[in-house]
């Protein structure tokens, strides 16, 4: 991607790296950025070969600073503002819907509308240098965009005050919190990251979509009409070539060999 503000890389069998490459900027998540970004993702899930995304940064410290504020406050039509904006909704749902496992490697700081997009990924591992946190009442804006992804996996109290008081918390209390899945040292990071990747896309592609796109969906569901939704994507599992070669290669004590169908 000439000229773009990320980088779109192979890392090794089944992984794609997406990492986000203006530290001019602290990867604020600009017009730019954010169509950028949507770009890559697109990419990723219409790609066969791949079956594991990894969201980072290439910035030493900042993960990204989130949303772009001076583009908050350009003069521009109001009408032009709320149609960019659209971006942020668009972005969380193509990563929750991806089909594709995600993770989000955090080793700088996740401001503002970049814990929405951390959040929105399946799992994050974060270096113990990580920060995370949602500063916009601070400089006079609210973070709106990345309320509803806080409250789908924070306590609402937490919640509340995180984006009332907006201050940073560490790596070791998000993960306290359910934001993080793990904490590593910046030593062990790189390597962190790679294992759950290869780990993720060594899994069966077929098996991980239905089971990715069973994750989505059912979130907002009632309790009853989730569990029948879900007796229904069992159904279809039980009938995927997949499913048979996974528990004929348990019973043969080998490696299961995916066939995709």
């Amino acid at each position: 991607m000439h000229d773009s503000p990320i980088r779109y890389e192979s890392s090794g069998p089944g992984v794609v790296r997406i990492l986000m490459d203006q530290p001019e900027s602290r990867n604020a998540l600009s017009d730019s950025m954010l169509e950028a970004l949507i770009t890559a993702f697109e990419r990723a899930r219409d790609d066969a070969e791949v079956r594991c995304v990894v969201l980072a940064s290439t910035h030493d410290r900042v993960f990204s600073s989130g949303g772009d504020l001076s583009g908050f406050a350009a003069e521009r039509p109001l009408a032009q503002k709320h149609l960019a904006s659209a971006r942020f909704p668009r972005l969380f749902t193509l990563i929750g819907s991806l089909g594709k496992p995600t993770i989000c490697a955090a080793r700088g700081h996740v401001l503002a509308g970049a814990l929405g997009m951390a959040l929105a990924c399946d799992l994050i591992i974060a270096s113990e240098e990580a920060t995370f946190g949602t500063p916009e009442i601070n400089v006079g804006v609210f973070p709106f965009m990345i309320m509803a992804l806080l409250y789908r996996n924070v306590g609402r109290k937490k919640t509340n005050e995180l984006l009332l008081l907006g201050d940073r918390i560490d790596a070791h209390e998000a993960e306290r919190l359910g934001i993080v899945n793990r904490v590593t040292t910046a030593a062990e990071f790189d390597a962190a990251v790679t294992d759950w990747a290869e780990k993720l896309a060594a899994k069966s592609p077929l098996l991980m979509r239905l089971g990715k796109e069973a994750m989505f969906r059912q979130q907002d569901m009632a309790f009853a009409d989730a569990l029948e939704y879900l007796r229904g994507q069992l159904t279809i599992a039980l009938a995927t070539e997949d499913l048979k070669e996974g528990v004929q290669a348990f019973f043969d004590k080998r490696a299961p060999i995916w066939r995709g169908r």
